[in-house]
């Protein structure tokens, strides 16, 4: 999105886009943009959630715990919650939503990354002593780390804007009704995106029924709305675009990079405007040479030849629907360790149904032949060319296989 784009309001910015070829219209589409610009007028003149703004108190805070929403009888906009299948464009609208929106304090962060974050927040309130809690504006013998947390959320987002919302975690289930109990009550907005409908969160979950008050929550607190409709856009995109380039040169490069532009929506011109991105992986940084609208770029190198791990992988995975790997290199004795991290990538994007486009030096029964694990690479063999397939392209991501 331009900046001029940014400084219009949800749907005459969905118009401007569609003006400027970027996406086509859809009546469907349209429709989820009326609901975000009616969240959009409500947000005009709605109060920051601050610690500093008339939202908040943090006087009420230390002396009660509750830190809860001072903004008289006005209550907060619901937010929506937004589901659909696979290539829909759900995404791509929040965060134009997430663009325009009349907010200060707002924040756009995939579901999974969010809750890994609270557990390392919910982890450090549990290692503060009394003095560190009172600094952090709670009481010294506040025990449950969870307002506390809220409290944190709050004061940097007025806002929060999750991309796919899915819950597979027990240990995410059981935070998750207190959190956001904290948060709506602190006045937080929340639009979130989903491959499920509420009802389908956690389904057949352990303890499952300690989580119902959560999906009871999301229900009565945002504005269920379906983005339905017959077009994978994502899919559609895919037609015609061959998956696994072999052998690396060139004009293998060159149909990667076409690739990326047409699964992204940008001009081949603009090829130098590509931002990169940093994903934070258990306290390191990972950087993302190209990202756009949930497609990467990687070089095998940077993924296999340095010392990352499962961890690494699967943040990978659950942050972009689409991965472009470049240069693939024959492998053997010589290079076993990048061969078993090559194993662990793939295991971890084909479990989140991640789409892989690739070059390589050769195809993938030829890629790893002899050697220590060659017979377990025979499983990544079949995953390479199960992705390759039309059934495999069309699953969402993170759906179970």
């Amino acid at each position: 999105m331009t900046e001029n784009q940014k400084n219009l309001g949800p749907r005459a910015a969905y118009n401007r886009m569609v003006e400027d070829g970027e996406i086509k219209p859809d009546a469907e589409q349209l429709r989820v943009i009326d609901q975000f610009e009616r969240l959009y007028s409500e947000l005009l003149d709605y109060p920051e959630v601050s610690s500093k703004g008339p939202g908040l108190s943090i006087k009420s805070w230390r002396l009660s715990t509750l830190f809860r929403w001072t903004g008289g009888d006005r209550k907060p906009p619901k937010g929506l919650y937004i589901y659909g299948g696979v290539g829909r464009g759900k995404s791509m609208l929040m965060d134009l939503f997430h663009d325009v929106a009349p907010v200060k304090s707002k924040k756009r962060i995939h579901f999974h990354e969010f809750m890994l974050d609270v557990h390392a927040r919910l982890k450090e309130w549990r290692s503060l002593d009394a003095k560190g809690r009172v600094a952090r504006g709670g009481r010294a013998s506040e025990d449950d780390p969870i307002p506390p947390v809220a409290h944190q959320i709050a004061t940097e987002a007025t806002l929060l804007c999750f991309d796919e919302m899915q819950v597979t975690d027990i240990a995410d289930a059981m935070v998750l009704s207190r959190l956001f109990k904290e948060l709506f009550e602190r006045g937080v907005v929340v639009v979130t995106t989903s491959n499920r409908v509420p009802d389908d969160l956690y389904k057949d979950g352990l303890n499952r029924q300690l989580f119902l008050p959560f999906i009871g929550m999301i229900k009565d607190t945002l504005d269920i709305v379906p983005l339905d409709g017959p077009t994978d856009y994502r899919l559609d995109r895919l037609k015609g675009v061959t998956t696994y380039h072999t052998p690396i040169n060139a004009e293998t490069t060159a149909k990667l990079s076409e690739a990326f532009f047409r699964l992204t929506d940008r001009n081949v011109e603009d090829r130098d405007k590509v931002p990169s991105e940093e994903l934070e992986v258990q306290g390191r940084t990972l950087f993302v040479p190209k990202s756009a609208r949930g497609v990467a770029v990687f070089s095998f190198k940077r993924l296999c030849a340095n010392a990352l791990g499962a961890a690494d992988y699967l943040t990978i995975a659950r942050h972009y629907h689409t991965v472009i790997l470049v240069a693939i290199p024959r492998m053997g004795p010589q290079n076993r360790n990048e061969a078993k991290r090559f194993v662990t990538l793939i295991d971890a994007l084909y479990e989140q149904g991640v789409k892989l486009l690739c070059s390589a030096e050769a195809e993938p029964a030829d890629l790893y032949t002899f050697g220590d694990g060659a017979f377990e690479f025979e499983r990544t063999v079949s995953r390479l060319m199960e992705m390759q397939s039309l059934d495999y392209l069309a699953r969402g991501h993170g759906e179970d296989v």
